[in-house]
């Protein structure tokens, strides 16, 4: 089926109108008419081609939420015109171990991301700044009733990438967790710890953003300029999740951990971060990377937001307004996400 959609025709170039094709779903697929799309970072970093490996024309986007629209004689469990959501990935193996445990974001073969990549059949990947998209009902997610459809769709990247960390390193009660970095990431990451029962503590270098902090739930804010306030908080952290994508110096913060405390790595710097291994060695502190997480986490993330109310700050555009948010991203003027009305799509005149 033909789409339309928004795409780069060259990495240094601008979003444009670009239809394209769609395989009709097959017996085990879904059709989802798209009504939403997150705007991720990572659409910037893999559009703008700085890891080397894009080709063009490239649609991005992997935060849709939708409705079904269609579904093969396979499929069972999703109904015509359900609220469902589309994430990261969207194949994998199905055959290898981290598959068969629920990880298929460390599939051996590679997962097919939703863009700029290619599934099992060999067909490219278009993201979500696109009217529909069809996937395998393996990797289709439920929306459940009482999350807002806009503001979840930040959650399919973003939400996931600090769940699985804060899931894994028991963040709850009786745990002091601090997040590091304010920004699309981080202010989930202080809403989800905060709906975990952990006594949560923004470290950021803003000081205006002290007072979102508190709004998102945080008992408390650092301002990591400020020496003293890091001193009066040293060897006290179980927990820190680290959201800086940018190049920084992480020996600032290691001194926070408590002995045997954690810091979970889930912004990706494209330079070597510098490490004193003295501040690891002497109190058995570690450093660890989290990669999003599974298909069945994906879901339970889900679940646990609609439970606690939970969604990403949001500022909604059209899509003719793409551009223009993707440069306000590379000037960290966005609080917190940008969302696609895809609505300004169906009704547009894409070529």
């Amino acid at each position: 089926m033909i789409t339309k959609g928004y795409a780069l025709k060259q990495a240094d170039g601008p979003l444009e109108p670009y239809s394209f094709e769609r395989h009709d779903p097959g017996p085990d697929d879904v059709l989802v008419e798209l009504l939403y799309c997150g705007i991720c970072h990572t659409d910037l970093v893999v559009g703008h081609n700085e890891m080397g490996q894009s080709n063009y024309p490239l649609v991005p986007g992997h935060e849709m939420v939708g409705r079904v629209a269609a579904m093969g004689d396979r499929v069972q469990g999703f109904s015509e015109g359900e609220w469902v959501a589309i994430g990261c990935i969207v194949d994998s193996c199905r055959a290898c171990s981290p598959c068969g445990e629920g990880d298929e974001q460390h599939c051996v073969e590679g997962f097919a991301m939703s863009f700029a990549s290619k599934d099992r059949q060999g067909r490219p990947t278009f993201g979500g700044y696109s009217t529909h998209y069809t996937i395998d009902h393996r990797y289709l997610l439920k929306l459940p009733e009482g999350l807002d459809p806009a503001s979840a769709a930040p959650l399919l990247c973003a939400g996931i990438t600090v769940y699985t960390p804060l899931k894994r390193h028991g963040a709850g009660k009786d745990k002091k967790v601090g997040i590091l970095g304010l920004g699309g990431l981080g202010h989930i990451a202080v809403k989800m710890a905060s709906a975990m029962g952990a006594h949560t503590v923004m470290l950021t270098s803003s000081p205006d953003k002290a007072e979102d902090a508190a709004k998102l739930g945080a008992d408390e804010a650092v301002i990591t300029s400020d020496s003293d306030a890091l001193a009066a908080h040293a060897g006290s952290f179980d927990f820190i999740i680290n959201t800086v994508s940018g190049v920084h110096d992480i020996n600032t913060y290691i001194p926070l951990l408590k002995t045997k405390g954690c810091m979970a790595l889930v912004g990706a710097p494209t330079q070597p971060l510098p490490v004193m291994m003295p501040l690891l060695l002497m109190a058995d502190r570690s450093l660890s990377g989290s990669l999003i997480g599974g298909v069945a986490d994906t879901q339970e993330m889900l679940e646990f937001c609609a439970e606690h109310k939970i969604g990403a700050d949001i500022e909604m555009i059209s899509i003719e307004d793409v551009n223009e948010a993707w440069e306000r991203i590379e000037r960290n003027d966005v609080k917190y996400r940008f969302v696609i009305d895809l609505a300004s799509l169906h009704g547009s005149e894409a070529a």
